[in-house]
């Protein structure tokens, strides 16, 4: 009765992998219960999700072939394109968000153009904003409800959002990935997207974790550009970025809590170290404590099932 913070299923976003085929299942060696599924398979887990009380996913894609230009994440017939219409066909209810990135089809696994020969992974901003807008065009009209940024490009929320409202789409709001470190907890995710740098790295563009600040700086930049949401990524080692975020804007707040934080529970548990329930609970309860209003967890399922 007297506990300041609570979290429930309307505050979970699930995470789902989208791959070309038909009944494909695949599970992430690095991610136990997280798979790769084919769009009849996403549906199904849309339906589930939605039956279980949580109100959106964000579709990921990994696409049969890579290029430089990044096609498969613009064209219309892109792999997310063909999960987002098929969910909101089956499930119109549940919130679809995208994830607009591009490291999944470049063929470099970096998040947009690269000056040719460049092997320290150093992206041309500008030239990525134009295949950005062109991704959030086709995805929206595929049917998402909302656009989730997650390049770190300079001014990737001002060029969405003029991209979109140019084309009559002016209340699809943004998800700004506003804050995102170069953290090695990704790497469970970039076995799950194929989306492995093929160079260098992406410090070049993602924010070094040892800066707390600057996160406050490229926040109110996105706020400017016209972000409706901003995303913490990782959360479980940057609460206090959760918490400063949250003091310095009046938009909703959510955090991502990353593949590596998840495989770390799932392996601990599967040893029996720990308990996972307690354990994962506990963590919710830390990002609702730290102030966050939405969580990208790949444990919202489990999470959904326990609250129940």
């Amino acid at each position: 009765m007297v506990q300041e913070h609570q979290v429930t299923q309307a505050d979970l976003i699930y995470p789902l992998f989208a791959v070309p085929g038909q009944q494909v299942a695949r599970e992430v060696s690095s991610m136990p219960g997280v798979y790769q599924l084919s769009v009849d398979k996403i549906v199904e887990e849309a339906r589930e999700v939605y039956d279980l009380g949580i109100p959106a996913i964000i579709l990921f894609g990994i696409p049969t072939d890579k290029d430089g230009e990044a096609t498969g994440a613009w064209h219309d017939c892109g792999i997310v394109q063909t999960a987002t219409t098929a969910v909101k066909q089956a499930v119109p209810d549940l919130l679809v968000i995208v994830d607009t990135c591009l490291c999944e089809y470049t063929a470099h696994g970096h998040c947009g153009y690269l000056e040719l020969g460049d092997l320290s992974g150093r992206v041309l901003n500008d030239p990525t904003l134009e295949l950005l807008k062109k991704t959030a065009l086709s995805q929206v009209r595929a049917g998402a409800d909302v656009i989730a940024p997650s390049g770190m490009m300079d001014g990737f929320v001002q060029a969405i959002r003029s991209g979109l409202d140019e084309q009559g789409f002016t209340d699809t709001p943004i998800l700004s990935y506003a804050a995102k470190y170069a953290s090695a907890y990704y790497g469970p995710f970039r076995d799950a997207a194929e989306s492995a740098p093929q160079f260098g790295d992406r410090r070049t563009y993602q924010m070094d974790p040892a800066n707390g600040t600057e996160a406050l700086k490229e926040i109110a930049l996105d706020m400017a550009e016209g972000a409706d949401m901003l995303m913490v990524k990782p959360a479980l080692a940057y609460m206090d970025i959760i918490w400063r975020v949250k003091q310095a804007t009046q938009l909703p707040v959510a955090a991502y809590n990353v593949s590596g934080e998840y495989a770390m529970v799932k392996a601990a548990a599967l040893n029996g170290w720990i308990d996972e329930q307690r354990v994962v609970m506990e963590t919710m309860t830390g990002f609702k404590r730290a102030g966050a209003d939405l969580i990208l967890t790949y444990h919202a399922k489990d999470v959904a099932r326990w609250l129940a």
